[in-house]
Formats: C-alpha cells, sequence, structure tokens
C-alpha cells in the first residue's frame, strides 16, 4: 500500500504543465492569473459562510453551509495546485486534492438531494408576506375583539352597578314598591311592603295583587293588571287588617312584555294627621265663636249686674222686691264666671305668666284638695328628680288642676286614689306625628290620674269641647277641659288625656319649662345611647295608628316584630312562631281577652316568656287596684323611644332573673 503511495507520489517521470503550453509566458500567466483568481474567489466563499452560520445562529441546517465551505476550499485548493504543477509536477497531490474534492462534492450533492423535499417547504419571501399580511390581519381582528369583549364586559359591569344601585333604592324605599305582569301575578315585593301588609316575599310570589286590597276597594275582575289605577285605595294586610294607601300603578315593557311598578304609599301617618288638623281647626272656629260670644256677652252682664246693683240699693225699705234684684245679681256673676272659661277655652283671656316651681305648686294645693275633695278620695303625688319649673299663669294653673282634682272626684262615686304627679318631659316628633299642632321640645307636666270610671274613645274626643259634659243636667256647665285646653294652648303648652273604661283617666299638661335642669338635648343624647336588640317581639294592640307606630319605633331599636290586633291573635302567632322572643301587649284590648289574661296564657304555651305592658298608668297605681303584679314590667303611655328600649330590656332582664 505504502509502495502504491509512493510511486503515486513520484514526480520524476512527470514534466510539468507549463512544456504542455511550450513556454509561453503570456499564455502561462494568463492560467496563472485566471486560477488564482478562481482560487481567491473560492477561499472568500468559506469565509462568508462561516460569518453567516455563527451569526445567524437561527439557520436551519446549519451543517450543510459546513460541507458547502469544505467542498469549495477544496475547490480552491485544486485551482492552486493547477498553478503549482505548471512548474512544479506533482499531480499525485493534485489527484489526491481532486479525489477529496470529490467526495466532498458527492457528499454535499447527496445530502442536497435528501434535504431538497424539506427545504422546499420553507415558504417563500412572497408566501412569508401572505402570511405576515394575514397575521396582521388576525392580529387586528383579535384587537376588534379584545375591544369589543371590553366593551362588553364594561357593559355588563356598568348593568351589575345600575343593578345593583336599582336594587339598593327598591330594597331601601321607604314606600312599597310590587312588580308584577299583565296577568296580576306578582314578581317582585320589597321590604318595605313586607312591612306594610304583614306578609313575607315568598308568600305572595306568582299570587294575584288583588290580594292586598280590602274586597271593598278589590276589582271585581281578575287576572288582568288593567284593572289597577292610580289613586287612594285601603290596602289589606295578612292579619286582616285595613289601612289607607295610596297606589301609583305605572307599565314598562321587558322581554316583549307589558309588565306593571305598583308603588305603595302608606297614608296611615296623613289620615290621623288630617284628623288631627280637622280637631284642631274645629277647636280653633269653636273657639273663636265662643269668645266672640262671651265678649259680647260680657257686655250684656255688665249692664244687667250694674242695674241690678242699683236697683238693690234703691229697694233697701223693700226686702221681698230687693232679694229679686240681687237675686239678678247674683245669676249675672255666675254668667260672668261661665263667660271667663269661654274667654280661656278661646284663648282670649289675659294671662300673666311668671316662673312657677311645679312640686312647690303642688303641695301647697294639697290642704285645698283635702278640704275639698271627699274622705273616701285619697290623695298621693310622685315627683319626678330636680326642680321642673314651669311659665305660666300660677292662678289659671291651680285653677286647672283644682278643675281637673274636681273631676276625678266625679268619675269615683265609690272612692278611689288621686294620684298628683310632676316631672320634666319631651315631645319628640313621633308624639308631634300625632299631635302636628305640638311644638317638639322639653316641657314641665303636670299629670292628674284617677282610677275611676274611665271614658270611652267618644268621650275623649268631644272632652275638651265646651259645654260638653257627661254629667247630669246641673251638675256641670261642660266648660272645666275646655278652660283647661285653652289655658295650655295660650301658655304655649298641650294637653292631652289617656283614659280606659275600667281602669281611669289621666290628664297631662305640658307647659313651656324655664330654669336649669336636664335639657332636651341629654334626653336626645340618652335617646341615641338607648340599649337595641335583635330578638322576635310580638306586640299585641288593637289600635290601628298606635299598632303601627309601636312596631316602626320597635323595628328602628332592631328588633324583628311580629303584630297581633288581639289577645286571640297574638295567641296563634305565639303557637305558629317559636321564635317569638317577647310579648309587648296593651292592657285594655277588645275580644275578651285583656292584657293581663293574655300575659298568663302566653305564659303556660311559652314558660317563662318575658311579658311588657303598656298603659297610661304607673305601675303604682296598677298595683294599688289589684290589677298588676309587682314585679310586671309597665311602660307607661305615652314613652319616649328611651323608654321603650330600656323597659324592653328590663323585660328581658326582668324574665331571666325569674327562670
Amino acid at each position: 500500500m505504502w509502495a502504491y503511495f509512493e510511486r503515486l507520489l513520484d514526480s520524476s517521470m512527470f514534466s510539468p504543465h507549463g512544456i504542455c503550453l511550450l513556454w509561453e509566458p503570456e499564455l502561462i500567466w494568463f492560467h496563472v492569473v485566471s486560477d488564482a483568481s478562481i482560487a481567491a474567489a473560492y477561499f472568500s466563499i468559506p469565509f462568508a459562510l462561516t460569518i453567516l452560520v455563527t451569526k445567524r445562529r437561527d439557520l436551519q441546517f446549519g451543517w450543510v453551509y459546513w460541507a458547502f465551505a469544505i467542498l469549495i476550499m477544496a475547490c480552491g485548493l485544486t485551482h492552486v495546485l493547477s498553478i503549482y504543477t505548471l512548474w512544479v509536477p506533482i499531480y499525485g497531490i493534485e489527484s489526491i486534492v481532486k479525489a477529496a474534492t470529490a467526495v466532498a462534492s458527492i457528499s454535499t450533492a447527496a445530502a442536497l438531494w435528501l434535504l431538497l423535499p424539506k427545504i422546499l417547504t420553507i415558504p417563500a419571501p412572497f408566501e412569508l408576506q401572505k402570511v405576515q399580511a394575514a397575521l396582521e390581519e388576525e392580529e387586528i381582528k383579535s384587537r376588534d375583539a379584545t375591544l369589543l369583549l371590553r366593551q362588553v364586559g364594561d357593559a355588563q359591569r356598568a348593568m351589575r352597578e345600575s343593578m345593583t344601585r336599582l336594587t339598593a333604592v327598591v330594597e331601601t324605599a321607604v314606600d312599597g314598591v310590587i312588580l308584577f305582569d299583565a296577568q296580576a301575578r306578582i314578581l317582585l315585593f320589597n321590604p318595605a311592603c313586607e312591612r306594610l301588609f304583614g306578609y313575607r316575599a315568598e308568600e305572595v310570589m306568582n299570587h294575584d295583587v288583588g290580594m292586598l286590597m280590602s274586597d271593598v276597594e278589590r276589582p271585581s275582575s281578575t287576572g288582568h293588571a288593567r284593572r289597577f289605577s292610580t289613586g287612594e285605595t285601603a290596602g289589606l294586610c295578612k292579619d286582616g287588617s285595613t289601612f289607607p294607601m295610596n297606589l301609583s300603578v305605572g307599565q314598562a315593557w321587558q322581554d316583549g312584555e307589558l309588565i306593571y311598578v305598583g308603588i305603595v304609599h302608606d297614608l296611615t301617618t296623613r289620615k290621623l294627621t288630617e284628623q288631627q288638623l280637622q280637631q284642631a281647626q274645629k277647636m280653633e272656629t269653636v273657639g273663636q265663636l265662643s269668645g266672640g260670644i262671651a265678649h259680647d256677652f260680657n257686655n250684656l252682664l255688665t249692664v244687667i249686674i250694674g242695674n241690678a246693683e242699683l236697683l238693690s240699693e234703691q229697694l233697701k225699705t223693700r226686702p221681698d222686691l230687693r232679694q229679686f234684684a240681687d237675686d239678678i245679681c247674683e245669676s249675672g256673676e255666675r254668667g260672668a264666671e261661665l263667660t271667663q272659661r269661654l274667654l280661656a277655652f278661646s284663648r282670649r283671656q289675659l294671662l300673666r305668666p311668671q316662673t312657677i316651681d311645679c312640686r312647690e305648686l303642688i303641695v301647697s294645693m294639697l290642704k285645698l284638695f283635702k278640704r275639698t275633695l271627699r274622705e273616701n278620695i285619697e290623695i298621693n303625688t310622685a315627683f319626678g328628680p330636680g326642680t321642673i319649673k314651669a311659665f305660666a299663669d300660677r292662678t289659671q294653673l291651680e285653677s286647672a288642676v283644682l278643675n281637673l282634682a274636681l273631676n276625678a272626684q266625679d268619675a269615683m262615686p265609690s272612692g278611689g286614689h288621686l294620684t298628683l304627679s310632676t316631672e320634666l318631659a319631651a315631645i319628640d316628633e313621633d308624639y308631634r306625628n300625632l299631635h302636628p299642632e305640638v311644638v317638639s321640645g322639653s316641657y314641665a307636666l303636670i299629670s292628674v290620674t284617677d282610677d275611676g270610671e274611665g271614658m270611652t274613645p267618644e268621650v275623649i274626643e268631644h272632652a275638651f269641647e265646651p259645654f260638653f259634659t257627661t254629667k247630669d243636667v246641673g251638675k256641670g256647665s261642660g266648660l272645666g277641659l275646655s278652660m283647661i285646653y285653652g289655658f295650655a294652648k295660650q301658655s304655649d303648652g298641650h294637653v292631652s288625656i289617656y283614659s280606659e273604661q275600667g281602669l281611669g283617666t289621666t290628664v297631662r299638661i305640658y307647659l313651656p319649662r324655664t330654669g336649669a335642669g336636664q335639657s332636651l338635648t341629654d334626653l336626645v343624647e340618652s335617646e341615641e345611647a338607648a340599649p337595641r336588640g335583635h330578638e322576635t317581639i310580638l306586640i299585641a294592640e288593637d289600635d290601628p295608628f298606635v299598632r303601627s307606630s309601636v312596631i316602626l319605633r320597635v323595628e328602628a331599636l332592631g328588633y324583628r316584630v311580629v303584630a297581633a290586633v288581639n289577645g286571640k291573635e297574638a295567641l296563634q302567632r305565639l303557637r305558629a312562631d317559636p321564635g317569638i322572643a317577647m310579648l309587648f301587649t296593651d292592657i285594655v284590648m277588645p275580644g275578651g281577652i285583656s292584657g293581663w289574661e293574655l300575659a298568663e296564657q302566653a305564659r303556660r304555651i311559652r314558660p317563662g316568656l318575658p311579658v311588657l305592658f303598656t298603659s297610661g298608668y304607673a305601675l303604682e297605681t296598677l298595683v294599688e287596684q289589684g290589677r298588676a303584679q309587682a314585679q310586671a314590667v309597665v311602660l307607661t303611655k305615652p314613652y319616649r323611644n328611651a323608654e321603650l328600649a330600656q323597659r324592653l330590656r328590663d323585660a328581658f332582664a326582668a324574665a331571666t332573673v325569674t327562670s
């Protein structure tokens, strides 16, 4: 093998190529320049490929470039050897180089043919441009889709926020909101409606909205929402009671279907206010009439009394005739007293207000009461803390208290208890809603309470009217309470009556207060700090206005309320609702079951049930009458929110101690 290579590389027997070119210098150098140029070009190509491959790491099939570079280098080398063999005949080395070049060429060509299908899959520039254009179009579409999705998301978010706000408005609205379809089926029933009608929302869903209207006001046809019109009507509660309301009905389209929105406004407070204003206007009219009559009548009485006195002087020598003149004069003076009371009612009397210590006034009148009232009338006093001073006419106030004491005596023909009390009181907005003619604020309060026969609601309604009396003919003029009413109003005060048949009567005179002591601000702050709760309270109250007011006030303290109009219904509610934690009942109710009896029966059903009674009389008075136990918790009417809140917690605490 080695001998073969030695023979192959032996160039002694060969002549250089220059001999074949006859040693023509021009021709030789032409070959030299040409081969040198080709070799230089060939040698530059691998360098360029090396730079390309090293700089572009992302090129596919990089090994092909290296194989091509080797092939070009070999080709360049053959041209260098062609120059060299012009003078030196090393044809063996040249053949080896050419053989190597042939191997490199065949290998590169074979690899390229094998690689050709893959290379053909590489996209052409125009295809890349098309792909790029398609990508740009897809990018634009994607951007548009993203923008559309963002807009849809913003719209959905705005819709959710709008729905949240609308739901908050409907849920927190003071007025009731009812949504119902064309067949009058209820679709929405907000919390205000639950409070007004006593139903839970799930109890009325998909029911006819006519179930919420009284039989008198309910349209005869059924199943059509068009029959409900806007205006004043009567609402029907779950417990069967009714209340005045204003129903406003509007319509809208939802998913191609007609729906109706009903706004229910409770007119109970407004109706009560209207009644109170009508009563106040009536009293004002009667007062103006009475004042005019009293003024003119006083002029007549002045003439009658003056002439009677002159006539009496002239008839000194005729005693029989002088007695007639004296009788005329005495009758005229009695008439003057009546006109004075009429002037007091009409608020046209001349008052001389001054600062009055209410405790001292009551104490100073005790001796007068003991001499004036019957011996079977026991007189008690009760005074609030501190010094309570009123600003009023002392003479008129003494006359008013005396009149009330005499009325109380007449209401207790077989004897009884008379309680005179004074304390600081405040008239708040809740009380003012029931009595709009009263100015809210702090007052000095004087109360006169008896445990006599009491008054019916009809008597209370007319009690302050002049010449109205329940006494027999000749036993009363009917001007006592009207005089007190006029005196209180003229003094910028207020007078109220609380009475229940069989329990007695309390008359309260509110007068402007003076001096130091507990202020209205202190009372308001104490109300703001009033204890709250979350328990369920059963309220039994027959008066719809009082029941509505109590429900709102108790719910405002955080409690859940179940209402009943009488004792029988209260017991039914107690059996049906195990969550009831307290009974809050009026003492006197219709239906054959009083508050005391209701409490006894309720505790048989639910032993240890806390009970809070409410009455116009203090616990001491009720205990003396044998109508209450000393440990009973009684809330005296009227009461402030702070008193209500405290008494509710007292009732819970008392039940806990007892159990």
